[in-house]
């Protein structure tokens, strides 16, 4: 009888251990489906939602402000006080966030000071500078362990969140920081970066931009020859296709031509606010899982100027954004890109990283379900990397090579020879 009640004690036991991991992969799983109630009161509902559920936020400029106020001394950044912007430690874990991508920017060459010429040829430092931001995001990281972990993957993220850390992930805003090469694309992407915007306020080499609050004249009518090659390269790394800051016709023809999902790490909704920074129904309409459509994901910008009229950003306004795209492109294709320490201003309600709850308490009171707000909160996020990665891996199996493709108007590089 001891016998067998040691083999009886042992099963259980197994199933106990099995049992508890199961649950404990389950309940940070962001389409884990929660039994039980939600507290009546929407903020409690939303922090309890967010708590299985963290914030991915897909664009923070906490590396250009390292820059411009510390001169990229990492020494001098003491992220467990109030830091001056909208980003610290003790308000990313108030807010329940569970990563982020650090945006590694540098502006446009004519915003700092540069001519990048005609047919951007000039030297202008943007891939120097692009490389001190890659190191200053690192160097952040690393200088806090128990709080952050640099991701390369959607599995990361979630070791990352399990761990009970800050996924801490890279993405290029803007391909003038490529310096006209598809190399250098693979170089970023061997330093982590897994996002580029192809444009930021300027054309560049690859595509057009959308400008500021009005679009510019086309300079290439949406993606250049060099700019086809771009994305083909960057769905077969990996590297998510950004469509924040283009031009409609280069987000039409990139959501065509692309083989991997895409995002617009931090847009809003023209239909709400229309300025040509903000992504017209006519391109939310290409986005989703039916015919003719592109899996991706739209994450809000909380930038007050693309959000309503001088006076009028809210969180009300913000979730009217997050309302309306979900309404064009569905609940699946939405998320949040609040572009915090890279504004001046901030949506009332929305002053820095611990407000995020008070957004979710207001997509709650009008009826989003814990499952849709899972999504919003990240979930779709890690979906459309997750598919990024599977084309990746499939172009990589198939032997797909490299793409060689050298921008034509350069001088100083040999002409391709055929063997």
């Amino acid at each position: 009888m001891s016998k067998v009640r040691a083999v009886v004690h042992g099963l259980l036991t197994v199933l106990f251990v099995a049992g508890l991991v199961v649950f404990l992969l389950l309940s940070t799983n962001h389409e884990w489906p929660w039994k039980g109630s939600l507290p009546k009161d929407p903020l409690k509902a939303a922090q309890k939602i967010l708590e299985a559920s963290p914030v991915i936020d897909g664009h923070i400029d906490l590396p250009e402000l390292v820059r411009m106020v510390y001169a990229n001394n990492v020494s001098a950044v003491d992220l467990e006080h109030e830091m001056p912007g909208h980003v610290d430690i003790p308000r990313l874990r108030k807010g329940r966030v569970g990563g982020f991508f650090w945006s590694v920017y540098t502006a446009c060459p004519e915003h700092a000071g540069y001519d990048a010429g005609e047919d951007f040829l000039n030297a202008t430092w943007r891939v120097r500078d692009t490389l001190e931001q890659i190191d200053v995001a690192k160097l952040l990281i690393d200088k806090y362990p128990n709080t952050f972990q640099l991701a390369r993957s959607s599995q990361d993220i979630k070791d990352a969140i399990t761990e009970g850390k800050i996924a801490s992930l890279l993405g290029v805003e803007g391909a003038h920081q490529l310096g006209n090469s598809i190399a250098v694309l693979r170089q970023y992407h061997e330093l982590g970066v897994r996002y580029v915007t192809l444009t930021h306020m300027c054309h560049n080499a690859f595509a057009d931009s959308c400008g500021f609050l009005e679009a510019p004249e086309p300079l290439h009518g949406g993606l250049s020859e060099i700019g086809v090659a771009l994305i083909a390269e960057m769905n077969r790394i990996g590297v998510l296709v950004d469509l924040s800051h283009t031009a409609d016709a280069t987000a039409k023809q990139a959501l065509k031509l692309t083989k991997a999902p895409v995002i617009w790490s931090h847009s809003s909704s023209r239909a709400i606010w229309n300025v040509s920074r903000n992504v017209p129904d006519d391109v939310l309409e290409l986005v989703g899982s039916g015919e003719n459509k592109t899996d991706g994901v739209v994450m809000v910008n909380f930038a007050p100027y693309f959000v309503g009229a001088e006076g009028n950003a809210t969180i009300a306004s913000v979730a009217d954004h997050v309302e309306h795209i979900a309404k064009i492109a569905g609940k699946k294709h939405v998320g949040l890109g609040s572009d915090y320490d890279g504004i001046e201003d901030v949506p009332s309600g929305l002053e820095d990283v611990s407000k995020y709850p008070q957004l979710f308490a207001e997509l709650y009171k009008r009826g989003w379900s814990r499952y849709d707000l899972a999504g919003l909160s990240g979930g779709n996020l890690l979906r459309v990397f997750e598919g990024a990665e599977a084309v990746a891996r499939k172009l990589q199996q198939e032997g797909t090579q490299p793409a060689y493709d050298i921008y034509k108007k350069r001088t100083d590089i040999g002409k391709k020879r055929e063997l």
